[in-house]
This record gives structure tokens, sequence and C-alpha cells, in this order.
């Protein structure tokens, strides 16, 4: 068995942690604040309730704004473009995914739990572990322990969010290998080792140009492009 803790706002996993006598929270906190919460997703798969509740987390109800509705189609539209966000798989399947590639290799998936939008599925030195994604009042964050939740970052989307933390760690690494401290850069708020996403399938040849040309440009409107290949461009503006 993996070496998952769990630090989770439902019921299912109060009663687990009562029972074990094995996960304290004051054990649990050894990390610096704003550790999210990491689950093994203890909750089994209802597919029919995931749906039923996916629908009703990326549909917006009547009295949501056109504008928030509209960011979030934005956020999903980006996440699926991406390559590395799989869908509905589960938990085990994710693990099965993650098993043999390299550390800090992840992906994106559907929380089994109907109470959170999306899982972010990495591999750790520990094995495959799943950090959930919720999404309220309009943005995107890592779960947490409620007083942790000031200190964690939230995003406009989805890509976003992992864009961040994954460029943090980059910057850490290369701080290391300077001989620098990498716990004197800003926001240092989680340790969190994402290196590679695991893609769905292989990404097309265009797609892979356009990230290639984010990761070396900054504003899209002074290249020597085309309209129609600059809004290409727009459409995925991320490093990923």
């Amino acid at each position: 068995m993996g070496h998952t803790q769990c630090i989770s706002k439902s019921a299912d996993c109060q009663a687990f942690v009562g029972q074990s006598g094995s996960c304290r929270l004051d054990e649990l906190r050894a990390e610096p604040p704003g550790t999210p919460a990491i689950t093994s997703d203890l909750i089994p798969e209802k597919p029919d309730t995931v749906t039923r509740a996916k629908e009703r987390r990326l549909e917006p109800n009547r009295t949501d704004s056109s504008e928030e509705a509209q960011r979030l189609q934005n956020a999903m539209t980006h996440l699926h473009k991406s390559g590395w966000y799989w869908g509905s798989i589960t938990a085990a399947e994710a693990k099965q995914l993650l098993n043999e590639a390299p550390d800090g290799s992840f992906l994106v998936r559907d929380s089994s739990n109907p109470g959170y939008l999306l899982t972010l599925s990495v591999k750790t030195e520990l094995g495959p572990t799943h950090l959930r994604i919720e999404y309220s009042n309009g943005h995107f964050g890592f779960d947490s322990v409620v007083m942790a939740r000031p200190h964690l970052r939230q995003f406009k989307g989805a890509v976003d969010l992992v864009q961040y933390y994954t460029l943090a760690y980059r910057r850490q690494a290369s701080h290391r290998e300077l001989g620098m401290d990498p716990d004197s850069l800003p926001e240092n708020t989680l340790q969190l080792k994402l290196t590679k996403p695991r893609h769905k399938a292989a990404p097309g040849l265009q797609h892979l140009c356009r990230v290639v040309i984010n990761q070396h440009s900054h504003n899209h409107r002074d290249l020597p492009l085309p309209e129609m290949l600059k809004d290409f461009l727009r459409e995925y503006p991320f490093v990923l």
C-alpha cells in the first residue's frame, strides 16, 4: 500500500482517521502551513453520481453571471487542449499509468469524490499521490484544511494552477543547482514536484510548436505571423 497522507473534510475520511489512530492532525501539520489535502480518493467510484456532480459544477446555475460561466468554459477548454487531462479515469487507473513513470510525472482527471471537480495525480517518491482540486467562487485551487486555505493561491483555471507549481518547482531546482536556498523564493507555501505531464495521446505537431513558441515569447502580437496563427497561439497560452 502507498504512504498517502489524508487530510480531508469529508466525514468518511474523518471516521477512517479516528478508527485507525495513525493519522493525527498535529502529526500531519509538520510541513509548512499551506500543504494541501493529499488523498488516495478513499470514496469508491460512483460513475453516475460523479457524472451528475460534474454536470452540476460545469453547467452554471441561473444565478451565475454569464462572465463567470464563460471563464469556467474557457478553463475547461484549456484543460482539454493540454493533452494531459484524462477525464473520468479512476484513482486506480491513474496509479497504474504513473507507477512506472519518473518522479514528478503528473496528470489531471475528474475527481472520484463528487464534492470536488478535479484531481491532480502525481508520481512521488512514495508512489502515485492524489491532490484534489476544487472550484469555488470562480477559481481553482488545491483542497486543504480550513486553517491553511488563506495560504494557498487561487487560479482562474486548472492549467494555470498546474503550470504555476510546475514552474515553481523548476525555479526551486535551479536555485539548488546554483547553491541558493530554494526556500528564499517568494510565496513558497507548497513543496510539490511536478516535472512532466503524462499525455493521454501523443501531442500533435501544431500543439507542440505552439507550446514551444509560448515558452519563448510573451507577446504574440509582436510575432511576424499571420493573424490566424496568432489566434491559434492565443487559444492555449501555456508552456506545458
